[in-house]
């Protein structure tokens, strides 16, 4: 019998980690399985909707047009995830928008000949397609280290030691948005926070029929609790008037989401109208695609030890690079204002959960198409504040010690005082100073 090929070698699950109830290929039972995909599923709404909600604006659209952007975008993280867990690397990582693409879509959308158009529908249309052509470009600089496995000879000099400052960093380039915005509405910001914490780490013991159930969903349960607790804020006025940009970050009828989504829209490729084709603004996709690449390679070594699996081999990681070129690709074609990279936080969730199977990550990847699809229904959860996503990034991505103290800097360079600001100078001075001090906070979690 012929010696099998590289690629059809199959690599059986490692010792497993402490507590590790289901490893890459043990399935929880189709109940849980489900609920779990959907927890997945709403941690990625955070990103797909923080990114085109900033975006969109900035290019003329409107609520309509933003809400097309999160379902496509939805949509296509879907089919990315399951064709990352089908035939990529085929662990349990899904496959969403990346931030390290907005400093070049900025750039794009500040060019001087889209700039000058006057009719806001016009520009957006025309940024997007250039924005599409850039991606489409770019998504070959993946495709090609990929599938030529030059990234697998690149990936033969990743040591242990070397990998871990790189996980380590993707997530501590996110603290930004942490505790900071955390910090744009603390009413409902604290309390998701110590909800998450309570029930991910202190009450995980607690058994609902052998079931660890407030530990498995500690995201889904403290979302639902904290979501109707922003909801009764707002219907009885809380924020009526306080001031425009509080009233952003802490109602949940100010996305104008729901209103603005068709019933039922599946996105398609070239939706937006034909590319177009810019050298200076593919040159600028290319090192987002770069950076890209380097995050995702670091984030599918954190989710094969989360998973139980063998660590991705050389080869295994360039195919998975070369499936995630053509995501890009897709990216592109449909026009989601961002390209693709492993999400950290659903990265973060495997280790909170303690369930690595694939087939939860594929089940998320349903949910992604099907409410993308169901534009309603997919609105509706779009629509949870941002601030709720910013505690659960505090806690997956153990940024607690960085992002507190960064909220404290940055609130005292604007306000030239301090978060705490009651009549109590003494109180205000003892907390401001403790909670100032990075090493300090990291010392009390």
């Amino acid at each position: 019998m012929a010696a099998p090929k590289p690629e059809e070698i199959s690599f059986p699950p490692m010792d497993q980690l402490q507590g590790l109830e289901y490893c890459i290929d043990s399935n929880p039972s189709w109940g849980e399985a489900i609920a779990l995909g959907f927890q997945h599923y709403i941690l990625a709404l955070g990103t797909a909707v923080m990114i085109p909600s900033f975006l969109v604006p900035l290019m003329g659209g409107t609520d309509g047009d933003k809400v097309r952007v999160v379902q496509t975008l939805l949509f296509v993280e879907g089919i990315n995830t399951l064709l990352q867990t089908l035939f990529g690397t085929r662990l349990p990582t899904v496959i969403g928008g990346s931030y390290a693409f907005m400093v070049p879509i900025i750039s794009i959308i500040h060019d001087t000949s889209l700039m000058s158009i006057e009719d806001n529908h016009v520009r957006f249309l025309n940024t997007m397609r250039a924005v599409q052509g850039a991606l489409i470009v770019a998504s070959s600089i993946q495709i090609i280290l990929g599938y030529s496995q030059m990234w697998a000879i690149c990936s033969r000099f990743f040591s242990p030691l070397g990998m871990v400052p790189v996980i380590a960093l993707v997530g501590f380039g996110l603290f930004d948005r942490g505790f900071p915005v955390v910090g744009r509405c603390v009413e409902i910001g604290i309390p998701m926070l110590i909800l998450f914490i309570a029930f991910s780490q202190y009450l995980k013991n607690f058994l609902t029929k052998q079931l660890p159930i407030l530990e498995r969903f500690a995201l889904l349960i403290s979302i639902t609790v904290i979501w109707a607790y922003a909801h009764l804020l707002t219907a009885s006025g809380a924020y009526k008037h306080r001031p425009e940009l509080t009233q952003l970050n802490c109602r949940t009828d100010k996305a104008n989401l729901i209103s603005s989504a068709p019933w039922i829209k599946i996105p398609y490729p070239l939706q937006w109208g034909a590319p177009t084709f810019d050298a200076g603004h593919a040159f600028g996709m290319m090192a987002a695609v770069l950076v890209s690449l380097i995050e995702s390679t670091g984030a599918y070594k954190a989710a094969s030890r989360l998973a139980s699996a063998t660590p991705p081999p050389a080869h295994v990681l360039s195919r998975g690079i070369g499936w995630q070129g053509i995501g890009i690709l897709l990216n592109g074609l449909f026009g989601t204002l961002s390209g693709s990279t492993v999400s950290v936080e659903n990265v973060g969730l495997l280790g909170s959960t303690r369930v690595g199977s694939r087939r939860v990550i594929q089940i998320s990847a349903g949910f992604m198409i099907f409410f993308s699809i169901l534009g309603k229904f997919g609105a509706l959860f779009a629509s949870i504040p941002f601030t709720i996503f910013a505690a659960v990034y505090c806690v997956l991505f153990g940024l607690v010690g960085l992002s507190v103290p960064e909220y404290f800097r940055e609130y005292t360079a604007k306000a030239l005082h301090g978060p705490a600001h009651t009549r109590g100078g003494w109180f205000n001075d003892f907390l401001n100073t403790i909670f100032f001090s990075s090493p300090t906070v990291a010392l009390l979690v």
